[in-house]
């Protein structure tokens, strides 16, 4: 993140229109009367890091009290709130020495961790040893927690410095079979991320490159569950690129690997496949699908990807959001299906719980909306879908994107549906996609 952003959200500014206010106040403070930043200018500074233009930067650095070029500097991984960089001065930072020394203190311990990462890392080039891979596990389980609560922008860069890591010493390490085995299946899962994320940036391509990359390591693992759960990925890459009938093929293929399996991959695995299958416009398979999905739950052991967590275990509340979604994509809806989705959301109310996720209350909520526009009320879908189109840039990926967007098809393919909340609503989530620039490049 850059210095010029992490200093306004310290400062509780985090939109363009809330920037441009204090933007304003500053101008005239300074007596700049040289006009003012459009929003959408604003919203590159602030999630695609472009600097200002000339005319703009005596009062961006003015409001800030620093330098463009600290501004435009990167803040470190878990910074402190009072962080600033080291050629950066800040009126706060000369109230007490004492505060100096500790955010130097800070700083260069953050440095001094990343480079005894790298020297263990080197050290063990030659032969791996247990504290490298003790401190892999760490970051993976991390990162496997943080994926589904954190937008991609936040983990993106530790994300793929891991996979680098992981990869160096599978390429160069004399490996035990066992260290073997434990890295492959390091590297199976922080691939499964990477391919994830670029699912979620919109690169199919790339998502499925990486996903065969992880499949590759779930192999080498003999790791049955990693191997069946990679055949999901595509299937899930698939259904958001809107090719159903292949998001259905990789489900069953997958689910089949998964049949002997006690955790919750092959469910996930049958709710894949029914969601596909209600694409298709194949209600019969969806029954038949969900139903053995029903009944399978009742027989769930977790296992050990159920206990990794995140987007490796497939609980219940996920487990109705999907059987939800796939009726709505049927185009059912009505009282017990509407009470159904209402069920999924609340699901999802809670942040503090283990399963919250910001991209499947995003997804629920779009779903209930759905319902909701099936059974003709459009109050009702445009309250339920309120929280996904007041979601800030760096949250809307692109399965909340294109879920948005089937309520706006829905919406349109009601022709008979008219007035301002209709209209309004239209108008917003075509709106919706058009500033995701937060999320990193693929």
């Amino acid at each position: 993140m850059l210095f010029f952003r992490f200093t306004l959200e310290q400062r509780g500014v985090r939109s363009p229109e809330e920037f441009l206010a204090l933007y304003r106040e500053t101008a005239a403070r300074l007596g700049d009367s040289r006009g003012e930043p459009a929003l959408k200018t604003i919203e590159g500074w602030l999630y695609n890091g472009r600097k200002p233009q000339t005319a703009f930067r005596p009062v961006v650095c003015s409001m800030l009290g620093q330098t463009l070029d600290v501004l435009w500097s990167e803040v470190p991984h878990g910074a402190p709130p009072n962080y600033v960089p080291p050629n950066g001065t800040s009126p706060a930072c000369f109230s007490a020495s004492v505060g100096v020394d500790l955010i130097d203190m800070q700083r260069t311990g953050a440095m001094a961790v990343q480079r005894a990462k790298e020297f263990l890392l080197g050290k063990d080039r030659g032969a791996v040893g247990e504290d490298t891979l003790a401190m892999l596990d760490d970051e993976v389980g991390r990162l496997v927690l943080a994926y589904p609560r954190e937008p991609l922008s936040a983990i993106w860069g530790d994300l793929l410095a891991s996979q680098e890591q992981v990869f160096r010493l599978l390429e160069g390490g004399r490996l035990k079979s066992s260290q073997l085995r434990d890295l492959s299946y390091k590297g199976a899962v922080l691939s499964f991320l990477v391919a994830k994320g670029f699912n979620d940036m919109q690169e199919p391509h790339q998502a499925m490159t990486m996903t065969r990359v992880a499949a590759s390591c779930a192999r080498d693992a003999e790791h049955p569950g990693l191997i069946a759960l990679t055949d999901g990925l595509k299937s899930l890459i698939a259904y958001w690129a809107d090719k159903p009938n292949d998001a259905y093929h990789y489900a069953g293929q997958g689910a089949s690997m998964a049949s002997p399996l006690r955790g919750t991959a092959g469910l996930w695995l049958l709710g894949l496949q029914a969601r596909a299958a209600a694409a298709l416009g194949d209600e019969q398979t969806v029954r038949r699908v969900s139903q053995q999905a029903t009944d399978r739950r009742e027989h769930v052991v977790l296992d050990d990807l159920d206990e990794l967590g995140g987007l490796f275990t497939y609980p219940l509340a996920k487990q109705r959001y999907y059987d939800v979604e796939a009726q709505a994509l049927l185009g059912l809806g009505g009282a017990q299906l509407g009470a159904l989705a209402e069920e999924a959301v609340e699901a999802f109310s809670d942040p503090r719980s283990a399963d919250w996720a910001f991209g499947d209350l995003a997804g629920a909520q779009c779903d209930l909306a759905m319902v909701r526009m099936n059974s003709g009320d459009v109050d009702g879908a445009a309250e339920a879908i309120r929280p996904v189109l007041d979601l800030p840039v760096t949250h809307r990926n692109n399965g909340i994107i294109v879920s948005a967007l089937r309520v706006r098809q829905a919406l349109v393919q009601r022709p008979a549906i008219t007035g301002p909340i209709a209209r309004d609503l239209r108008q917003e989530i075509e709106a919706f996609p058009a500033n995701r620039s937060a999320l990193p490049s693929g």
